[in-house]
């Protein structure tokens, strides 16, 4: 499969029939009118098109150049859109994006991750064959430039305790992807939250949006869920809320 065709490939996946329904009734639990949302690993911006008409304002952050155009594209003259192309790290400066040119969408700049997925189960055949040195930028400074996101999501492939950590204001909600294959790096994300004050945690498995428990769990209680997972399931998103009436299903 060419970039084209995978690139093409999200497009039918990301914004087919009921997509749209879907993420607008799951989003509005977080974002509302006016308010704003940081996508962070936007791929081919379908969050950042939910925020928008939920009529927030969405902040886009896409470090892949083919994406970034793409998303451009697509959104870039809607009023309260703005897109960052760069990667989102501890600090400012440079780090390498290895791109999976036949799955983009599993772009990474963790060396870890890309380990962790030779050989696993349901990673066959997956080759990270392009390189890019590019732009870092931190959580905290694109608060501080943008304002302060009232729902932060997360999705950058292994990435996402660095991110964190770059991270010192706690916004009300936010979401950050887990994998089966770094199960580690999901306990560090809540381990990171609960010292920004999070208490209330829930989590989606996969790309359903359809919390897995009735109540919001501790942050122990997730990683110990997280855990026990059957490595078939692959990844989820965990969801953490300053209030946990949002993580109800």
């Amino acid at each position: 499969m060419t970039t084209t065709a995978a690139i093409c490939h999200s497009l039918r996946t990301y914004y087919g029939p009921g997509c749209a329904a879907a993420l607008d009734a799951f989003h509005a639990r977080f974002l509302g009118p006016g308010e704003l949302g940081f996508d962070v690993g936007s791929h081919v911006g379908d969050r950042s098109a939910s925020f928008l008409r939920l009529g927030a304002r969405a902040l886009a952050v896409e470090p892949q150049p083919r994406l970034a155009r793409l998303i451009r594209l697509l959104h870039g003259r809607t009023p309260g859109f703005t897109l960052v192309s760069t990667l989102v790290g501890a600090e400012p400066g440079t780090a390498t994006l290895r791109v999976n040119s036949q799955n983009p969408t599993v772009a990474s700049a963790s060396a870890d991750f890309i380990a962790a997925a030779a050989g696993a189960e349901g990673w066959e055949g997956q080759v990270w064959d392009t390189e890019l040195t590019l732009p870092v930028t931190t959580l905290d400074a694109l608060a501080a430039e943008h304002g302060a996101p009232d729902f932060l999501k997360i999705d950058v492939e292994g990435y996402e305790a660095v991110a964190l950590s770059g991270l010192s204001r706690a916004p009300r909600s936010l979401s950050f992807e887990f994998t089966t294959i770094q199960r580690d790096i999901a306990r560090i994300c809540l381990e990171r939250l609960s010292a920004l004050g999070y208490r209330h945690f829930n989590a989606c498995l996969g790309e359903g949006m359809a919390f897995t428990h009735p109540a919001p769990l501790s942050a122990e209680a997730m990683t110990h869920w997280i855990a026990a997972l059957p490595h078939a399931a692959n990844s989820g998103d965990v969801y953490a809320s300053q209030e946990p009436a949002r993580l109800t299903p």
